[in-house]
């Protein structure tokens, strides 16, 4: 349930700062820190630059950037930690990182994913302006595909039948139906039935993308303080959320067929969770998909040990019908599925959905009520009609064939760059290991415009990585391995 993903530390560039000014270098320095921490392209709880590797990388003195983190301290943006560093304050609040409630003092609860999450997504849609060094020239760390990739005249020519055939009173003029658009829910059951998945209608619920989606699950299935099992690696954003509802976090190690399930049963018999969300299809961000053993084996240590399965399927698109999948194999019996189109149809509609046991269904309504009332008819009737077209179909063969190529570029460029991949590149994201710290690396890179992925992002306890994620789709320029190379030495 990746929207995109970017790096959101940063330090000025060299270039930027002007010797011969009104202004002193240490006032320049800390006015452009003082606009990145503004734009939020340095979130609250994010670290600076040593003092000494500003110095070094710009040509300044340890005295010159001591002066503007003082000042940067004296504005309230900043904070001084003995033996650590400058870290970012959160605005009014000191200090800086959120104290963890008394069922929040495990170590697996990572209390820097809100705000490091939050600003990982605000890259996407934030237009490098006032207080940028420069200019966005590319977001190899991204999780969606290209745009250009995306675009079909099938929606507009659905949007037209919907108009012509007066439904946009009815769709417009009315609240709907809390469940969502029925023509849809009944275009998702066959779609699913596609994949072996046999749900009815009413056991699917529309939601405003499935960020939302899991954000109903949680708000109706838990309670701070519980436990919940989650991949590691895993989703930046989906830990933030768990984090931000006051959940315990239990990571679990992800391999190449899936969760490490030694780990997670002795976590389960330890610390009852209510949950295990998990990806078991082109995994975010290693791009692997669960084999059967594994998912049969998830299956019966949840039935044991009484947690629900939260399976996201946001990349089913790209994925081969056949593949795994615990829903298909548990037919929603401790399971939970959750999907969208975002990733490969109008993102910008926000169309995504839940299906689970009528029981579960029921609670997630409420949920629903409560948080939006219903989701626009509109959108889910037109894509209701591009469903039943079978125009999804022809559009996610096209762009398979294109990533196939794409990735076996992208592929070529990253070994020859240096990297190492640590699983097999499949799907649309890549987990490569660079050798360095790729939250300095990220740094780097976004002063000459490149955003990306780094790896402590992908851990719930956001520990320094050596890897990265990165976008077959974005990855196809040679500047970008050039400039990356650079950085990296």
């Amino acid at each position: 349930m990746d929207e995109i993903a970017n790096t959101a530390s940063s330090v000025p560039e060299a270039g930027t700062l002007q010797r011969h000014a009104a202004t002193t270098l240490a006032e320049q320095l800390s006015a452009q820190f003082s606009a990145r921490i503004r734009n939020r392209l340095l979130p609250p709880g994010s670290r600076l630059p040593s003092v000494r590797d500003c110095a070094r990388r710009y040509g300044l003195s340890t005295q010159t950037v001591v002066a503007a983190y003082d000042r940067l301290q004296a504005l309230g943006l900043v904070e001084a930690r003995a033996q650590r560093g400058y870290f970012v304050r959160a605005p009014g609040d000191t200090p800086v990182l959120a104290r963890p409630s008394a069922t929040q003092t495990d170590a697996a609860a990572p209390m820097l994913a809100p705000t490091h999450a939050t600003a990982l997504v605000r890259g996407m849609f934030h237009q490098m302006g006032a207080g940028a060094a420069v200019a966005l020239r590319g977001a190899p760390g991204s999780g969606v595909l290209p745009a250009a990739w995306l675009e079909s005249a099938a929606l507009g020519a659905a949007l037209r039948r919907i108009a012509r055939a007066n439904e946009l009173g009815q769709a417009s003029l009315h609240y709907g139906d809390p469940l969502g658009d029925l023509a849809l829910r009944e275009a998702l059951s066959r779609q699913l039935a596609g994949l072996s998945l046999q749900v009815l209608p009413q056991q699917i619920l529309t939601t405003n993308g499935a960020s939302q989606a899991l954000d109903l699950v949680l708000r109706a299935l838990t309670r701070p303080g519980d436990a919940v099992l989650v991949e590691s690696p895993g989703w930046a954003m989906q830990f933030a959320q768990m984090a931000h509802h006051g959940l315990k976090l239990l990571p679990v190690p992800r391999g190449a067929d899936g969760p490490d399930l030694g780990t997670l049963e002795q976590l389960a018999r330890a610390h009852a969770p209510r949950l295990f969300v998990c990806v078991s299809v082109l995994h975010n961000p290693t791009g692997q998909s669960l084999s059967a053993a594994s998912a049969h084996r998830v299956l019966q240590l949840a039935q044991r040990h009484g947690f629900q399965v939260v399976e996201d399927d946001v990349y089913a698109a790209l994925a081969e019908p056949s593949s795994p999948r615990m829903s298909v194999l548990d037919q929603l019996q401790h399971t939970i599925y959750l999907s969208g189109f975002s990733k490969i149809l109008a993102p910008g509609w926000r169309v995504g959905f839940v299906a689970a046991a009528p029981a579960v269904i029921d609670r997630l309504i409420d949920q629903k009520l409560l948080a939006v009332l219903t989701t626009p008819t509109l959108t889910e009737r037109v894509l209701a009609h591009v469903l039943g077209q079978g125009q999804l179909r022809r559009t996610t063969q096209q762009v398979r064939d294109r990533l196939d190529t794409a990735r076996a570029r992208s592929v070529r460029l990253a070994e020859k760059a240096g990297c190492r991949f640590v699983t097999a590149p499949r799907g649309l994201l890549g987990w490569v290991d660079t050798g360095v710290d790729t939250a300095t690396l990220s740094q780097r890179l976004l002063d000459v415009g490149y955003l990306l992925a780094p790896g402590h992002l992908f851990d719930p306890q956001q520990q320094p990585s050596t890897r990265m994620r990165i976008n077959f789709t974005q990855t196809q320029d040679e500047a970008f391995w050039r400039a990356f190379a650079a950085a990296r030495r």
